[in-house]
């Protein structure tokens, strides 16, 4: 495994070669599969599979329930990759690994990023198994310096400053709360704010109260810069914090 210092735009461009060699797929869209949530990408057709074990310059995602393998194939006709398991700082990764297989997806040609995981909801009216649309963020380790941009900037990835104003493709988001309604599924659907922390330990009452007062909707640890355009959809998992019931505070089922 490369150190921190050794990636750079090669080591990029190394991975992604070895893939595009073994496939004869170009996917425009990469889903990066969030925890138990692996069996998106068993909705692809014509699957090829590599582990990340065999993919040179990879991490290897150390998290129960996450399989550990890039998933290639055919979505409705589109071609796709899915990441079925994925890598986070907790694990002892430095941001910039964590990060690197989206990189990758740029130059595998991918211009649609789908993200999803598993997180905490903060936010009044939010159920265990309610879906949110993440509309902003906020990253708390970037905010203390922990962020996957610090570090020499590649322009050929995107500015030094980017403008974060705009972090989500607002037309992705709008098409998935239009299939939602379609699919009369638009009452467990959010658009809302969804906050970084680094994790391993879960949110404490006090910190969880904290976010709540924020705006935060939902919590997790991880999130993904990409350049791309986003669309980040949290499963809420557990609801941290009962602001309705301030008497008995902390994890609601």
């Amino acid at each position: 495994m490369l150190s921190e210092d050794q990636i750079c735009y090669q080591t990029y461009q190394e991975t992604a070669d070895w893939l595009l060699s073994r496939t004869k797929l170009r996917p425009k869209v990469a889903i990066i599969c969030g925890s138990g949530l692996g069996m998106l990408a068993e909705a692809l057709a014509n699957q090829e599979i590599f582990k990340y074990t065999d993919v040179p310059n990879f991490p290897q995602s150390t998290v129960q329930g996450h399989a550990g393998q890039l998933v290639f194939g055919e979505l409705e006709g589109k071609a796709c990759v899915c990441m079925q398991g994925r890598f986070h700082k907790f694990e002892g990764y430095p941001l910039i690994k964590v990060t690197f297989p989206v990189r990758v997806f740029r130059l595998l040609g991918v211009e649609v990023l789908i993200v999803t995981n598993a997180a905490g909801s903060v936010a009044d009216g939010y159920n265990t198994g309610d879906i949110m649309i993440i509309k902003d963020h906020i990253n708390l380790p970037g905010l203390a310096g922990q962020h996957p941009l610090c570090g020499p900037n590649d322009e050929r990835f995107g500015s030094r400053f980017p403008c974060m104003s705009d972090a989500y493709d607002k037309s992705l988001g709008k098409l998935a709360l239009q299939i939602s309604r379609e699919l009369d599924c638009s009452d467990y659907v959010h658009e809302g704010v969804y906050c970084m922390v680094g994790g391993p330990s879960f949110e404490t009452i006090a910190e969880a109260c904290l976010l709540h007062k924020l705006g935060v909707d939902a919590v997790g640890k991880w999130l993904e810069f990409s350049g791309l355009r986003d669309s980040l959809f949290p499963l809420e998992q557990n609801r941290l914090y009962s602001v309705e019931d301030d008497s008995k505070p902390g994890i609601v089922d």
